[in-house]
């Protein structure tokens, strides 16, 4: 497949800083502003990113679209992108690079495929390739390996398979270790320090597991934003299990956590103007001083 113009929806944390590495390799980048925040749209005049309005223009004028949003607003695009594909009768290619569960990634695949366009299973493993970090975009599914043409120093393309959903699937069981193990972390320091024990309980783990508690405490400034879309994926990592025949519960719990933090002034802000200053002592310390569920 000949790639020239990449479509990416939508120019988030992430979504911005994949389409400046794409630009990196020298594709012309394309996204859909139409009705967007004015956070999307600062977002991707700093990229440098062409505004073609809307979704069926994106669709009509670039040879693959990229969906890197949040996940609860996967399905909704995905039909959105079918009707165009349908009404003008490019065979696009749409991959979706989303935290979605392997039965909606056969929904979005079904929507995709019968409206006469081409599908592709993607899954972003790692923080958004700014400075020297580095990416990973798993893809599976027939002639995956068309997307190797989008790599380069910082976006790592793994070919999983030629079966869709098998890359999701991969960054499901990732992230639910992952961000998994950050949220139980972040409730049980929440409910130490309204139960007056947090300075016990720190020693306690300093004593034994001293390098991962830097570690996580050192995830708490950054995940706090990012919280509102953590729940749909807390959501569809349920599912996910619920799937392979694993209870669905732990990770309905995490949603929870998620949808708390979310509602605080915390969770309200953005990656770009949260207060770099903060600890990760500092979220648990104001988040057990939030009101709500927590």
């Amino acid at each position: 497949m000949k790639i020239e113009k990449v479509g990416l929806m939508t120019p988030g944390d992430m979504g911005q800083a994949v389409a400046m590495r794409i630009k990196d390799k020298g594709f012309t980048v394309c996204t859909a502003l139409n009705n967007r925040s004015e956070r999307s749209r600062k977002l991707a005049s700093e990229a440098g990113l062409t505004d073609v309005g809307s979704i069926a223009r994106l669709v009509a004028e670039c040879d693959l679209v990229l969906s890197v949003m949040n996940p609860g607003a996967a399905v909704d695009f995905a039909r959105e992108a079918a009707a165009a594909i349908k009404a003008g009768g490019r065979k696009t290619l749409i991959v979706d690079c989303n935290a979605i569960a392997p039965p909606t990634v056969h929904e979005i695949a079904g929507l995709i495929e019968s409206a006469g366009g081409r599908f592709l299973d993607g899954g972003i493993i790692g923080s958004p390739p700014r400075g020297t970090t580095k990416t990973n975009l798993y893809v599976s599914g027939p002639g995956a390996s068309d997307l190797e043409a989008l790599a380069g120093p910082q976006l790592n393309v793994r070919v999983v398979s030629e079966r869709i959903a098998d890359a999701s699937a991969v960054k499901m069981c990732y992230s639910a270790i992952n961000k998994g193990t950050q949220l139980l972390w972040l409730d049980v320091l929440i409910a130490a320090q309204r139960l007056g024990v947090d300075g016990l309980l720190e020693a306690q783990l300093r004593s034994s597991r001293s390098e991962l508690v830097d570690f996580i405490l050192g995830q708490f400034p950054s995940l706090t934003p990012k919280t509102y879309r953590w729940v749909p994926e807390m959501l569809e990592l349920s599912k996910t299990l619920g799937a392979a025949g694993i209870t669905p519960n732990v990770f309905r719990g995490a949603a929870d956590i998620c949808e708390f933090v979310a509602g605080t002034p915390l969770g309200k802000e953005t990656p770009e103007n949260r207060d770099k200053s903060r600890t990760g002592k500092d979220v648990v310390r104001l988040l057990a001083e939030a009101r709500g569920r927590k």
